[in-house]
């Protein structure tokens, strides 16, 4: 009896808990766990901070650079498409301001000047990096011009009036019209009519003139007249025109291309 009491002794699980020192042995306290994960935190939180703060003013230093000093400046100024404007008046009228901060510049303003001088139509004023300004002209085409008493004044193809020269312009008729504008609907047509004339027949004009929009006439090179009307169906009068020329007469009418007539 003794001895099966002693073997189901032996044979119960036993239900006896670690010792305390046992269990520091094997693991570190709750507290100092959370005193070391709390540090941690806060270490990570401040080096949060100052990469923020190391970025704003990383930020702030690069604006004021660009801003505020003459290292992106402007050093250098370059023309292009300018044929008869001389490059040195277009950079003049532009008065780029020497390293001047390139995100600074005023392109609307340096534009308008260039655009103000006679003979520039449009004007495109851009930035190059890191310090250059391109300044890129499209100039008046003069397509005729008129006589006054102070010389010779250039028409462009939208019928402004933009420059006066002394000398008689080569290859250009002379517009014989008691006004010259934009704004005026015989001018409009004339040089409508300019536009649209095949360029063997253009070479021969030696003035027009029109009191109409459409009653536009040249006088050839010959001392021929042609009425040719308005702006419409410029190449079926070029060839009828070109038929008619080799009839005798001193007019030929291509108005009506339809119904031509010499006279």
């Amino acid at each position: 009896m003794a001895a099966r009491a002693g073997s189901e002794e032996r044979s119960r699980p036993s239900t006896r808990r670690p010792s305390a020192a046992r269990s520091r042995r094997g693991r570190r306290p709750l507290a100092a766990r959370r005193r070391t994960g709390t540090g941690l935190s806060r270490r990570r939180a401040l080096r949060r901070r100052w990469v923020a703060v190391l970025t704003v003013l990383s930020v702030l230093g690069l604006g004021y650079v660009v801003l505020f000093t003459s290292l992106l400046g402007v050093r250098s100024v370059e023309v292009h498409g300018a044929r008869s404007v001389p490059g040195d008046q277009i950079l003049a009228a532009a008065a780029v301001p020497d390293r001047k901060p390139m995100l600074l510049l005023d392109t609307g303003g340096i534009a308008a000047r260039v655009t103000a001088i006679p003979g520039v139509a449009t004007v495109d004023v851009s930035r190059s990096w890191p310090s250059t300004v391109d300044i890129t002209v499209t100039e008046r085409t003069p397509v005729g011009f008129t006589a006054a008493a102070d010389g010779l004044h250039l028409v462009d193809s939208g019928g402004l009036d933009y420059k006066t020269v002394q000398n008689k312009p080569e290859g250009l008729p002379e517009l014989q019209l008691a006004v010259v504008s934009p704004d005026d609907p015989v001018t409009r047509s004339v040089v409508a009519v300019l536009a649209t004339v095949p360029q063997p027949l253009k070479g021969q004009i030696a003035v027009v003139r029109a009191r109409t929009p459409g009653g536009v006439e040249f006088t050839l090179t010959t001392g021929k007249t042609v009425r040719w009307g308005s702006a419409e169906n410029a190449d079926r009068k070029a060839r009828v025109l070109g038929v008619l020329l080799t009839r005798e007469g001193q007019t030929y009418d291509v108005a009506s291309p339809e119904l031509p007539t010499v006279s």
